[in-house]
């Protein structure tokens, strides 16, 4: 009856440390995706708050009112 629970057991382990690598390749995914998604919607901002106060310094420069 021990050896049978004691398979079970390293059984279970086995398991758990199959799950517990997902569970990290998963976090890893999901931190670089965020990662993307935030690099790429902040740099167009900021290349926006560059460009708009040129532009309009242009546009009212030129008279086109």
């Amino acid at each position: 009856m021990d050896q049978e629970l004691a398979g079970k057991f390293e059984e279970q382990n086995r398991k758990l440390d199959a799950i517990e690598l997902s569970v990290k390749k998963i976090r890893s995914y999901l931190f670089w995706t965020v990662m993307a998604s935030v690099i790429l919607f902040v740099l167009p901002l900021l290349g926006l708050l560059i460009a708009i106060p040129k532009f309009l310094d242009v546009y009212s420069s030129a008279g086109l009112q």
